[in-house]
């Protein structure tokens, strides 16, 4: 059971899961504790299969919100995971361009929790987005 950070050497691999409608948030295998942490504190939902060998960890956006929900919520978590450290990786069909200015702008203005936020309108962008892969 592979993944695509694992695949791709990132930390965070966000997409839509072939043949679904299913955001998921891959991370490598043995992925620290604390980047499990921050994708449930943002609002993504662990999902784990425990195997003989080892256990294989991802997250999703929640299944009762609809679809552009669930992106702004994946979108909106970039911007935490970016300053924590970590190299994150989003798919073009996921990203949500005025979703992550304004978590970034939540982040800069000190906000508490921008990912539990709905967005608003934002201004065209002054900083690069996080990177994004296309199929």
């Amino acid at each position: 059971m592979a993944n695509l950070a694992d695949e791709y050497g990132t930390d965070v691999e966000i997409y839509v899961k072939a043949l679904t409608t299913t955001i998921h948030a891959d991370t490598p295998t043995g992925a620290p504790a604390k980047l499990h942490d921050l994708l449930e504190q943002l609002g993504l939902e662990r999902q784990e299969v425990r195997t003989a060998g080892p256990v294989y960890i991802w997250h999703v956006a929640p299944e009762h919100l609809g679809v552009n929900e669930q992106r702004r919520l994946a979108t909106r978590a970039i911007p935490a995971l970016l300053l924590a450290g970590y190299e994150v990786s989003c798919a073009g069909e996921v990203f949500d361009e005025p979703a992550y200015q304004q978590a970034v702008r939540e982040i800069r203005t000190g906000k508490p929790n921008p990912a539990a936020q709905r967005p608003a309108p934002a201004a065209s962008p002054s900083h690069p987005a996080p990177s994004r892969r296309t199929p």
